[in-house]
């Protein structure tokens, strides 16, 4: 096959964004502190997300664990909003709807800031496991709750890592307009197949340049992160400018990235956007209502 055949098969994916922008940026602050596993919730044991790497099967408490979540709220969520201040990142917020319960000053933080509340569950658990029912009432207990936090109900949906055959029906029947759970490309598109003749938009996350990849791998600096969130950056502002523009994601934990080790990796990356023009900084469901409007289903 040769080259010119090559690059009419394979067409680029794009979308124009408002003004011209050469790339759409979306900030994604996680908050699931105040919501992760414990039996002192019912659940079986504890949360095995945990930087300290320490997880054991037995029905206890993991308190030093605990407490490194809630260093999220008392430490870390005050230096990411003062970024998102200082620099006027527009950002969407994965919440799951019990952490805004019992931890209401992130909810106030949201409306202040004029920020999207997006559900991150009722509560940061594994949504796989659970049956038809016990999903949907899942999704209208997180609804209602994030709505009485923040004065306005969630439209997008992200769940924890895995989905059911139900999920995407499910949000389409309680009113969701777009979907985050897919890694599958760096633009919107349109779910028509789940339930006909009612399309969901779908925006793409990512997990490539997610601040987790520190907690995860912890050989992973700061720096490095840093390296790749620009490099991520400059490919797509690059792939705009030259007629294809893109979105990009920037996954944040006020746990991880709100560490005074961490946080001036993402005051780097904030600088480095605002040094640069057409730059769409907004939230997910801004830019799930531009592509519906641009492209209808």
């Amino acid at each position: 096959m040769t080259e010119q055949t090559e690059t009419h098969v394979l067409k680029e994916e794009r979308i124009d964004w408002p003004d011209g922008a050469k790339l759409a940026l979306s900030v994604v602050v996680n908050v699931e502190e105040g919501s992760e596993m414990t039996i002192a919730r019912g659940d079986r044991g504890m949360e095995p997300v945990d930087e300290l790497g320490v997880f054991v099967k037995s029905k206890m408490r993991n308190y030093s664990n605990e407490s490194n979540y809630l260093y999220g709220i008392k430490a870390g969520a005050p230096r990411i909003v003062k970024l998102l201040q200082r620099y006027d990142i527009m950002a969407s917020w994965t919440v799951a709807a019990l952490s805004l319960e019992n931890h209401p000053e992130i909810a106030a933080a949201i409306v202040e800031l004029g920020h999207e509340p997006i559900s991150h569950g009722w509560r940061w658990v594994h949504q796989f496991k659970m049956d038809e029912g016990e999903e949907r009432d899942f999704i209208r207990k997180a609804v209602a709750s994030i709505e009485r936090s923040c004065g306005v109900r969630p439209y997008g949906w992200l769940s924890r890592y895995l989905l059911t055959d139900n999920t995407r029906r499910l949000l389409i029947e309680e009113g969701f307009a777009y979907h985050m759970d897919d890694y599958s490309g760096d633009v919107p598109f349109w779910d028509r197949d789940t339930v006909p003749g009612r399309p969901l938009v779908i925006v793409p996350y990512q997990l490539d340049s997610n601040d987790m990849k520190m907690w995860t791998d912890p050989a992973l600096t700061p720096r490095q992160w840093l390296d790749y969130a620009k490099a991520n950056f400059d490919q797509l502002y690059r792939e705009g400018a030259e007629g294809h523009p893109k979105m990009m994601s920037l996954g944040l934990h006020l746990r991880i990235i709100g560490r005074p080790g961490r946080i001036w990796a993402l005051e780097e990356f904030f600088r480095h956007v605002r040094a640069h023009d057409g730059v769409w900084v907004t939230t997910r469901k801004a830019i799930a209502d531009h592509f519906a409007a641009a492209q209808p289903a």
